[in-house]
């Protein structure tokens, strides 16, 4: 079994591999480099490991699994959360929320669970019919917004009705959208 350190962000928790014996660092990068008396340790993922504490930012718990991914999605982009701003958009109308730099994970994931064996992920999930929300702030503008991209143009009933439940019915893609698609419901 694997540990892992688990934080909460404001879209979803994520995880950090956590070493806490000089043992769990036999075949990583740091195997050798890190010794016991800087344990523990969490590896980034990106080559990278700080000194654990429980008091680090965000930080909720210590699981154990050999489940890859250890967190299911629904607990890495929250799905269906109230304050939901961006991410992707099924055509049920749900949602799973994701940071602004964080789409192309969060669709890796989804693909692998709704669209299995797909090469590129953010295509199958467009040729599925899923929105991708994604913040429409071009540098020059006093604030960020958001914007509903639809690769194919459609969108259904469900997605325009969550869509108004966000308060993203008015934006003049969506209003398209609805406007293409509505005599199709």
């Amino acid at each position: 079994m694997k540990k892992y350190a688990v934080y909460k962000s404001d879209t979803g928790y994520y995880y950090y591999d956590y070493i806490d014996t000089p043992e769990a660092l036999a075949g990583t990068e740091f195997e050798g480099m890190v010794d016991e008396s800087r344990l523990p340790v969490v590896l980034d993922g990106r080559g990278a490991y700080y000194h654990f504490t429980e008091n680090d930012y965000g930080f909720d718990r210590i699981i154990e699994t050999d489940d890859d991914p250890p967190l299911k999605i629904e607990e890495m982009f929250f799905k269906n959360s109230p304050d939901f701003k961006l991410g992707w958009m099924s055509p049920e109308g749900d949602t799973y929320s994701c940071s602004y730099t964080n789409h192309t994970r969060c669709a890796a994931l989804l693909a692998a669970k709704f669209c299995p064996n797909s090469r590129f992920p953010e295509s199958a999930l467009n040729r599925a019919g899923w929105l991708k929300i994604i913040d429409s702030w071009n540098g020059t503008e006093e604030r960020h917004g958001q914007y509903v991209h639809s690769e194919r143009g459609i969108i259904t009933k469900k997605q325009a009705d969550k869509l108004f439940d966000l308060g993203l019915y008015n934006n003049p893609e969506v209003m398209e959208l609805i406007h293409n698609c509505e005599n199709d419901w």
